[in-house]
Formats: C-alpha cells, sequence, structure tokens
C-alpha cells in the first residue's frame, strides 16, 4: 500500500509538472495532437501505478519524452503553415455570405441539423441572420452575424466610453494578494485605510476583498454581508 502511494505521487507530480509546462496556451487549444498528448500521458502515468513490475522511471521517462515532443512540434507549428495544418487542421467556412457550403459539411461529416444546433447555442436561430460561420480547428464553431442583425456596440450608438480598471481580489480568506495591490499601484496602508472605514482591523476578518472596474472596494467579512467602500480609484 505504501509503495502504490509513494508511486502515485510521483507519477502525480510528474504529469503536474508537464502539464505546467505544455503552457495555457497548449491547452486551452485542444486541438487533435493536443488531445492525443493528454490522453497518452494519462495513459502513461496510470500503468505505473496499476503495475508494480513497471518502473516509476521509466513511466516518468516517457511523459517527459512526449513533452518534449510536444515542445518540439509546438515550436514547429509556429515557422512551418504545413506542419501547423497537418497536426491541428484548419478552420473551415460552413457559411460564407450567408450561403451554406454543402461541400465542406458533407466532407466534415456535419448535418444541416447539427450546424442549425450549434447556430442556436450561439444566439443566432436562422442562417438567414449568419454572414459567416467557422468551424475553427478545436472544433468550436465562430459565427459572424449579418450588419443588421449584429447586437448595437457602445459605439455604434455613440455613447462616450471611458477605460475601466481591472477587477482584482485584494485579500482572499484571510490572504493579502500583495502583487495585486502593486498592479493597482497601490500601497498596503492605503487597504488597511479603507478596512478601517469599516471597522475590520486584520485580514483575518475578511473572507474576500476586491477592487471592481470602476475604483470601489468591496469587502465581505467572514461571515457577513459585503460591504463597500465609495472612493473613486485615482486617475492613472
Amino acid at each position: 500500500m505504501l509503495i502504490i502511494l509513494i508511486r502515485t505521487i510521483i507519477l502525480y507530480m510528474a504529469v503536474l509538472f508537464v502539464i505546467r509546462i505544455m503552457g495555457k496556451a497548449e491547452l486551452s487549444k485542444l486541438d487533435p495532437f493536443q488531445m492525443v498528448i493528454l490522453f497518452m500521458i494519462a495513459e502513461l502515468a496510470a500503468i505505473p501505478i496499476e503495475s508494480s513490475d513497471v518502473s516509476v522511471l521509466n513511466g516518468v521517462t516517457a511523459i517527459v519524452t512526449l513533452l518534449f515532443l510536444e515542445v518540439l512540434l509546438s515550436f514547429i507549428s509556429t515557422k512551418s503553415h504545413k506542419v501547423s495544418d497537418f497536426l491541428s487542421g484548419k478552420p473551415s467556412i460552413l457559411i460564407d455570405h450567408g450561403s451554406v457550403n454543402t461541400e465542406e459539411l458533407k466532407n466534415l461529416r456535419i448535418t444541416i441539423d447539427d450546424l442549425m444546433e450549434q447556430l442556436r447555442l450561439k444566439n443566432y436561430p436562422s442562417v438567414s441572420d449568419v454572414d459567416f460561420a467557422v468551424l475553427e480547428s478545436n472544433g468550436d464553431l465562430s459565427v459572424i452575424p449579418k450588419p443588421e442583425k449584429a447586437p448595437p456596440t457602445l459605439d455604434d450608438l455613440d455613447v462616450d466610453t471611458k477605460s475601466r480598471l481591472m477587477p482584482m481580489v485584494l485579500i482572499s480568506d484571510g490572504t493579502l494578494y500583495r502583487g495585486n495591490l502593486e498592479r493597482l499601484q497601490k500601497d498596503e496602508n492605503y487597504l488597511k485605510n479603507e478596512l478601517e472605514k469599516m471597522h475590520i482591523h486584520d485580514y483575518s476578518q475578511v473572507f474576500m476583498c476586491f477592487y471592481d472596474e470602476n475604483g470601489k472596494i468591496h469587502v465581505y467579512p467572514r461571515g457577513k454581508k459585503s460591504m463597500e467602500s465609495e472612493k473613486e480609484a485615482n486617475q492613472h
């Protein structure tokens, strides 16, 4: 039992290391190449855990080899469109200027019902509302509506807008996020002064505190309703 526990921990750490090295961009795409890599990593990690005859070192070596292969091919893909198209595939235009591309649907084995379902999920119940629909290499459907069917933007409505701040968590479960304070160009004294106004004297009293896009501090004390600081952000 102890041996299985140790082997599991070692392989878990190895897989976690590999996934982190692969990076967020690779994991967010989940195209066929990335999916194969992830499935193989999971399988290779399971074999040494299930079978004591298989060396943990062999399992880790195989996983690291896959990592090297993934990083190498990803690098080559950035330099060669042909390699990228082969590994990840190319986007396919399913609707072009309002016309359904039946040949592309046939090649991809997608029925009209499948296409209509995806359009409804994107809030476009009718093909006549769509100018372009593109099936991306990761399987997601991008829809560009016709100009008259597109929702109006603030720019279309000629509404003045101002730049907003990025909302950030400052305290979570009593822990101060100093990095977020620095990004907001605030110091700890500023935060303490704001908390003092709400009769909060210690971070441990705070379940969550965040700074919103309008420059207000929202505080959720432990076991109480939220409190807000009405002080607006300084102009940067």
